[in-house]
Order: structure tokens, then C-alpha cells, then sequence
């Protein structure tokens, strides 16, 4: 049983807006970037960042203080670095970046959760369709620039969950994967990198088509990652032994998430697995916070749609037509749901 919580417990989590806006800020302002050769002094890094003098030292020992950077000794002449995670992760170019998710919460997912009160009282989306008209991933889409950025962001945030799902599913029965809303191949990158015998296909929309072969051809691994282009509402999904959603399912109402689980069972043989790697609430809802939180969001951006449980995508992955559900943890809130034909 956990313990009750404190006036002062209660208290923190109402400033956690606060860390998390101190997190943002230096990864927009590329000061991991900066320590990324050498340790700096505050005053150091605060020249080459072009802040204030009054920003130095409480900035950066913020960021000390939360566990992001390290600091060695105390006054001015104490130097900054990088911890390991934040090297690892928050280092533009690092293979383990996820400063891309990061850049799209401070640019734009910060700004959305201000109108968390309207979103719970009218249930309609508070980002720029309110003003455009245009759905959200039309906007998200609506140039080459803001599409990288957006492709990066997931690409960073999904990276470990679709390396976990490659080491600790048994993907030895299966010869071929289509990962639906494929994204960059990340998802089928990391299976073949470690499933050598698969062959994968990652279908997305034509306009995300060349960051996806690019990424490939980077990795070199053409000879088993392909691309497909289509419509996931429109078109039929590439047939395969494994049909894989990252992050899917969550974006959209039921009558959507349901739509795609029937395309998902159509495209499959019979033994064939559906897997879909989500932040899964806990089945009692009183758990998994960051799902909960994920959820909220999806009520931001699009009203209608939501997160859900493992008992939820049972109960629709066997209106479908599934006979077979498993569940498996993929580290922090991230599972991956599957679902046997």
C-alpha cells in the first residue's frame, strides 16, 4: 500500500509544471549539446547560450538538482556536465536522443495543456483545429520541416519501447512484419537488427514515405526493411505474419481503434499476431499515471480520442475475431498488447 499523501507531496505535484519547463528550456536551448565535449562553468555556459547573468547559477543548478546535470565543486568556478543519461539522451545526433519529444512538448504540447479545463468541460480538441479547420495531422503535416520534426519527436520517444518489444518477443514462428503507421521504420528497424530472418515492411502515409527509406538506407538495411505507402482508414494493410501499431491505436475514437483492429485481423493468417505497443492504463485505472496523462492529451488534441486498458483491447480484439491476448511489459509505462488470430 503506498503511503498517503503530504500537504508538502501534494504541493510538489502542483509545481511540476515548473521541472518540467526548466527541462524543456535547456533542451531547446541546446546546453546539453554544449557540454557534450567538456564540463563549463555557469558563467561559461551562460555566454554561449547568450543568457542573462541573473540566469547563472539557479539555472543550471536546477537542472543539478533534478538529476540531469552533474556538477563538480561550488561558486563561479564550479564546473557543469552532462550525466550519463542526459549524454546518452539528450545530446543532438546521439542514437539514444529523445530531445525531439521533448522540443515538440515545449513548442507545442505545453501551450495545449493551458486549455485542459475547456477540453474537460466542452470534450472538444484545443489545438489548431479550433482555428484551421484542418486536422491535426494535416497540420502536423503541413510541411516538410514541421513533418521531420514530428517523425523525429516519435521516432525518439518510441525508440526504447520498440528495441524492448524486439528483445522479449518470441519472433521466431514469424517470417514477415508490417508495422501500420510505420513512421521512420523505427519499430521495424530494431526487429530486423535483431531478427535477422524477418522481412518487414513499413506501411504510412505517401508524404512519410521518404523519411522512412532514408532512415533505411541509413541503417543499411534495405534488403530486409521495406516501405509501403497507403491510407490505414482507406486502403487494405499489407498481408503479414506479425501486424505491428506503435503508438497507434491511441489516437483515435473507438469506432476508429476498432476499424483498424478488423484490418489488422483481415491482413493476418491464421496464427498470425497482432501487437500493439501502447502506454497501457492498468486494467483498475490506478496505476499507470503517465498513461492516464497520455489520455488527457488525446482528449486535447483530437476530443474523442484515448488511451485504454489491456482488458479493453481484449475485449475489441475479440469482437474481431481474436482468439488469443497477451500482455507484455516493456519497461516504465509502455506495453505491448497482443492479440492471436
Amino acid at each position: 500500500m503506498t503511503e498517503p499523501l503530504s500537504a508538502a507531496d501534494i504541493v510538489t505535484l502542483g509545481h511540476g509544471f515548473m521541472d518540467a519547463k526548466v527541462l524543456l528550456a535547456a533542451v531547446k536551448l541546446r546546453l546539453f549539446d554544449e557540454l557534450q565535449t567538456k564540463p563549463l562553468t555557469g558563467s561559461q555556459l551562460g555566454e554561449r547560450l547568450g543568457l542573462h547573468a541573473r540566469a547563472i547559477p539557479d539555472f543550471p543548478d536546477a537542472l543539478v538538482a533534478m538529476g540531469v546535470l552533474e556538477r563538480d565543486g561550488d561558486g563561479p568556478g564550479a564546473r557543469y556536465a552532462n550525466t550519463p543519461a542526459a549524454a546518452d539522451c539528450l545530446v543532438r545526433g546521439r542514437e539514444g536522443y529523445v530531445g525531439g519529444v521533448l522540443e515538440l512538448y515545449n513548442e507545442r504540447t505545453f501551450g495545449l495543456w493551458h486549455h485542459l479545463e475547456e477540453a474537460l468541460r466542452t470534450g472538444a480538441p484545443q489545438n489548431e483545429t479550433k482555428h484551421s479547420g484542418r486536422p491535426v495531422f494535416e497540420e502536423l503535416y503541413r510541411d516538410p520541416a514541421s513533418l521531420e520534426r514530428f517523425v523525429a519527436a516519435m521516432s525518439g520517444i518510441s525508440r526504447p519501447n520498440f528495441l524492448a518489444l524486439a528483445e522479449r518477443f518470441d519472433f521466431g514462428p514469424y517470417r514477415t512484419l508490417c508495422d501500420v503507421g510505420g513512421s521512420a521504420a523505427e519499430l521495424c528497424c530494431a526487429v530486423v537488427a535483431r531478427h535477422p530472418h524477418l522481412r518487414c515492411t513499413s506501411f504510412d502515409l505517401p508524404v512519410v514515405e521518404p523519411i522512412a527509406r532514408a532512415a533505411i538506407a541509413r541503417r543499411g538495411l534495405a534488403d530486409r526493411v521495406t516501405t509501403a505507402a497507403g491510407d490505414f482508414f482507406r486502403d487494405p494493410l499489407p498481408r503479414a505474419d506479425v501486424i505491428t501499431m506503435g503508438m497507434i491505436l491511441h489516437d483515435w475514437n473507438l469506432e476508429k481503434k476498432k476499424a483498424l483492429i478488423r484490418a489488422a485481423y483481415e491482413a493476418l493468417p491464421a496464427g498470425g499476431a497482432f501487437i500493439a505497443v501502447e502506454n497501457l492504463i492498468d486494467d483498475q485505472r490506478r496505476e499507470n499515471v503517465f498513461g492516464l496523462l497520455i489520455s488527457l492529451t488525446m482528449l486535447i488534441e483530437f476530443g474523442d480520442a484515448f488511451d485504454f486498458t489491456a482488458a479493453d483491447f481484449q475485449s475489441w480484439c475479440s469482437e474481431a475475431g481474436f482468439q488469443r491476448f497477451a500482455v507484455l511489459p516493456l519497461g516504465g509505462p509502455a506495453s505491448a498488447a497482443i492479440a492471436y488470430k
